[in-house]
């Protein structure tokens, strides 16, 4: 432990003693500047009044038989060098309080950044320490061993929660990233973070004041007549409070970024680098720094709102005409400032609230299918991008009116599924995505050559490393994805997976999924999200329906695909003609088994049944 923790502090001492260096310099050239103003403007001060009272004295042996006037010239003379003088001691005083001011500044900033990194660094070692004697101990059986290790990762994933909590910022993003990593990280750790999707810590309504002055200028008043200074809900980057436009009078939802974050990010990134290359030193066998890589390239994108107000506005455009199959509505942006953020006022109920969707009469299979086609469509549709942090957190369900859903004659579902936090996107490359497609396709046809082959394609993933990829990536034991994926999971092959992980394939499987590309990780992610929701919607379809829905997306992208491929060839070529019509009619099987599903669906729906 006392290896690790030395090696950790004097990481952490380079990280803080670099950071506060360029606090210190800053000052400095500060201090520099504002001393030579000073005594710049005390030389004026001093040469002027010299010259004022030179010239007095001049007057005065030219007129030396004296005169109330010239007693008057030399008292307003006198008094004018005293004023000035005096104003010049003011703006030293003043200066100096400024740089005394200034100084306490950067007292406090170095009491937070050492608080910062001193949790971590404590925190770090305590669970290096605590992993390092639990894997090192002789177990008399196996039963204790796991029990040892899963009392293990709890302690560990507690102690980190609460310094994750803590330190707030970037740290909880982290937090929602390994919580959504349930087919990589242990329960015990992605049960933990589970709070993090939408409990985090909030700031002062005296701080988001200040942010909003600092940003547009004005006051909150003179925008909005109403605001609620308690947030509807907080974040890891920003909350979000509901307030009215002055103008429009409109309810609208107001995103404000954590006033905090800009001072401590570039040392919380830091201080995350050291934590992961720690991992990385001590436990080779775990290694993380594609998480931190993951999150360095994001960061900065998702703390520029006016980034996240383009995302959403063309991933409003795209889906306004498919919400008959997608039911999703995504808030209209009123406005956006890179840490201000306006938008339409509009709220729901979590998507696994069983009661909620219970008592207004919506269907949990309606909502599941949905959900499998807005990511569907995200991931396999050319020039959509997709959304990167898919949690339930970021979703709510709405219960629609008659009126709002439209004619009889043309009515939708009774409810819209909200989609928030558009933040960050990711495009899936056109090659990626047909192998993606592929591979699927394999699976769900049981062609293990095909599977093997694909997944080498679009993941890199070896003929040694498929077995464990393929439970990775469908979530089920490695017979059952080669053989009969549209089965429901039953509870007997999770607690086989989640031995199998606990038994030794733990380390495997991070080795595997450190290598692969991050979109890649992004789909499993998205994977991960509409099984795990399926589960906890209930729905009475079990895998097959959501299966289905991705073979034909899956089969549209390849029929896209083998398209292109024929147009090279003359339009009169028998074999472009055959090929159409084979690449057609597999395209076209493939949407009839979905076809055919609705149909039962609706009947199913007709009889109310859930």
């Amino acid at each position: 432990m006392f290896r690790s923790l030395l090696w950790i502090s004097r990481k952490t001492r380079l990280f803080c003693d670099a950071h506060q260096t360029a606090q210190s310099c800053r000052l400095k050239q500060h201090r520099s500047r504002r001393t030579l103003h000073i005594q710049s403007q005390h030389q004026t001060s001093t040469n002027e009044s010299n010259l004022r009272w030179r010239k007095t004295t001049k007057d005065a042996s030219w007129h030396s038989n004296g005169g109330e006037r010239l007693k008057e010239r030399v008292v307003l003379k006198s008094a004018t060098g005293k004023a000035i003088a005096t104003l010049s001691l003011a703006g030293a005083t003043g200066a100096g309080s400024y740089f005394y001011n200034e100084l306490e500044d950067m007292f406090n900033h170095a009491v937070m950044v050492s608080e910062r990194s001193t949790r971590i660094v404590v925190a770090a070692a305590k669970c290096f320490d605590d992993y390092r004697i639990v894997l090192g101990k002789n177990f008399d059986t196996e039963e204790e061993r796991q029990k040892a290790l899963s009392e293990c990762h709890k302690r560990c994933a507690e102690r980190t929660y609460t310094v994750l909590e803590a330190n707030a910022g970037i740290y909880i993003k982290m937090g929602q990233h390994l919580s959504a990593l349930t087919y990589l990280l242990p329960r015990e750790w992605t049960t933990t973070f589970i709070p993090f999707q939408d409990q985090c810590p909030v700031s002062s309504i005296e701080s988001v004041r200040e942010l909003f002055l600092n940003d547009m200028g004005v006051e909150l008043e003179e925008i909005f007549s109403e605001f609620d200074p308690v947030p509807l809900g907080t974040a890891s980057l920003a909350q979000v409070h509901k307030a009215r436009l002055r103008e429009t009078g409109e309810e609208v939802a107001v995103k404000i970024q954590h006033p905090a974050l800009a001072e401590f990010i570039p040392l919380d990134l830091k201080l995350t680098n050291l934590v992961f290359s720690a991992i990385d030193r001590f436990f080779p066998e775990y290694p993380m720094m594609w998480l931190y890589h993951e999150l360095d390239s994001s960061i900065f994108v998702e703390l520029d709102f006016t980034k996240e107000a383009q995302y959403a506005t063309e991933t409003q455009a795209y889906f306004r005409d498919k919400k008959g199959r997608t039911a999703l509505r995504i808030p209209t942006v009123k406005w956006a400032k890179p840490r201000i953020l306006v938008m339409e006022f509009i709220t729901g109920a979590r998507p696994y609230d069983i009661k909620f969707l219970d008592a207004h009469n919506i269907s949990r299979n309606e909502v599941s299918i949905c959900l499998s086609h807005i990511f569907n469509t995200m991931i396999f549709t050319p020039g959509v991008r997709v959304h990167c942090d898919p949690h339930a957190g970021n979703l709510a369900i709405r219960p629609l009116s008659s009126r709002e859903r439209g004619p009889w004659y043309n009515r939708g579902h009774n409810f819209e599924i909200i989609l928030y936090d558009h933040g960050l996107y990711r495009e899936v490359p056109l090659d990626l995505r047909r192998s993606y497609s592929k591979f699927w396709l394999s699976v769900i046809d049981s062609d293990e050559a095909g599977m093997r082959k694909y997944a080498k394609e679009f993941a890199g993933i070896s003929d040694d490393q498929f077995p464990l990829f393929a439970s990775a990536i469908t979530g089920r034991d490695f017979q059952t994805a080669k053989s009969s994926i549209m089965t429901r999971r039953s509870k007997e092959e999770t607690k086989k997976l989640a031995l199998a992980l606990q038994g030794g394939l733990m380390p495997n499987l991070i080795q595997l999924l450190s290598g692969v590309p991050p979109i890649v990780l992004l789909i499993l992610k998205t994977n991960d999200l509409t099984r795990a929701l399926d589960e906890c919607l209930e729905s009475t379809l079990g895998p097959e329906r959501t299966f289905l829905i991705m073979a034909n997306y899956c089969a549209r992208t390849v029929y896209a695909e083998d398209c292109e491929k024929l147009r090279q060839t003359s339009i009169f070529n028998p074999k472009r003609i055959i090929g159409e019509f084979e690449a057609f009619w597999k395209y076209f099987k493939r949407q009839s088994k979905v076809k055919a599903f609705d149909i039962t669906l609706w009947f199913v729906n007709i009889l109310h049944i859930k």
